[in-house]
């Protein structure tokens, strides 16, 4: 394969009602210079089947078991195997825009590499598609207009996992499919961010992403809550944290007093604070609850925000502007 080829690689396990349409758009693209991976996650269906009757016809698609279990090992089968220049991640039951790939490699080749090319998401259902999830792309999608993936990094996952490409030596310098931690699409955004790959700005919606009960992202503990606060927690650790600055806990909710009996039992000094009446003076796991505005008596206080409460969101982004602190710097919404 020549230096313009992209590797697709494809986790995929008991999707056999959905794996044609999803061959079939990646068949279908404009840019035909590209392999598939496809790993076979141990299905129990007739998945296996599906993709063997794809690959004899196409000797793009290559067809593999995966070497160990789960979706991490089978990403990592697929990328031991690729060979093209340019790596990107497909599900196995979602589907592409017809340009998706073109518009993505000629992103990449037009800004050079430390970028990762993305593009819009639309989720679809025959269920239809729930209020969350509708949220959840119209907020995606409105960074990825920008470029401004990384500013909310701490919110939720900012690359969608099957929506995104990079060149291969700068995948390699974010450790790859190396790391075990999940949730593994928003660990490998984070590795991005640490890397400090450009999010490339689009107005291009290139994937459709489909919703249904039993999906993975919906069944798996490895994407219960409690995951993407600990990972939310490692890379603020890691990447952002100033041990100079004191550090401030906002809000008292569920994940509020989640994430600070994970700062108490890592010995984190935290002051926490709220906005919620009913609360401010109380004390919770032997920590005082202060009002909010405990924080102008601090210096460079570094501002964690668990309130799930989107109109109080609101009033706490203005209020910490207003103060002249800066998101992703002074204050990070882990919500």
């Amino acid at each position: 394969m020549n230096k313009s080829s992209i590797s697709i690689l494809i986790p995929f396990k008991n999707t056999a009602e959905f794996l044609p349409d999803c061959i079939q758009s990646i068949i279908d693209q404009t840019h035909e210079d590209w392999e598939i991976l496809a790993v076979n996650d141990h299905s129990t269906d007739n998945s296996l089947d599906i993709m063997y009757s794809y690959a004899q016809k196409d000797t793009r698609i290559k067809v593999l078991k995966n070497e160990g279990k789960g979706i991490i090992e089978a990403l990592r089968t697929a990328y031991s195997h690729s060979q093209g220049t340019y790596i990107t991640r497909m599900d196995s039951d979602d589907v592409m825009s017809p340009n998706k790939l073109e518009t993505m490699v000629n992103y990449l080749k037009n800004h050079g590499q430390g970028h990762v090319a993305l593009g819009k998401v639309k989720y679809f259902s025959k269920e239809g598609v729930g209020d969350g999830y509708k949220s959840y792309e119209k907020w995606l999608n409105r960074l990825t207009e920008k470029g401004l993936n990384y500013s909310e990094i701490y919110k939720e996952c900012v690359i969608p996992s099957p929506c995104w490409m990079v060149d291969r030596k700068d995948l390699e310098k974010a450790g790859a499919f190396a790391s075990n931690r999940y949730p593994e699409d928003y660990d490998l955004a984070f590795r991005f961010y640490e890397q400090g790959l450009k999010c490339i700005p689009t107005n291009e919606l290139l994937h459709y992403w489909r919703d249904y009960g039993h999906r993975t992202s919906r069944t798996s503990e490895h994407y219960a809550q409690n995951y993407f606060l600990d990972i939310k927690l490692h890379y603020f650790l890691k990447l952002d944290h100033d041990n100079r600055s004191p550090l401030v806990l906002w809000g008292a909710g569920n994940k509020g007093k989640s994430l600070a009996k994970k700062l108490l039992k890592k010995n984190i000094a935290f002051t926490w604070v709220c906005n919620n009446s009913n609360k401010i003076g109380l004390d919770i796991y032997d920590k005082k609850m202060d009002h909010y505005l405990e924080i102008n008596n601090l210096q460079n206080a570094q501002i964690l925000i668990t309130v799930a409460n989107k109109e109080a969101q609101e009033f706490i982004k203005e209020y910490l502007l207003a103060q002249g602190e800066k998101t992703v710097q002074d204050f990070f919404f882990f919500c």
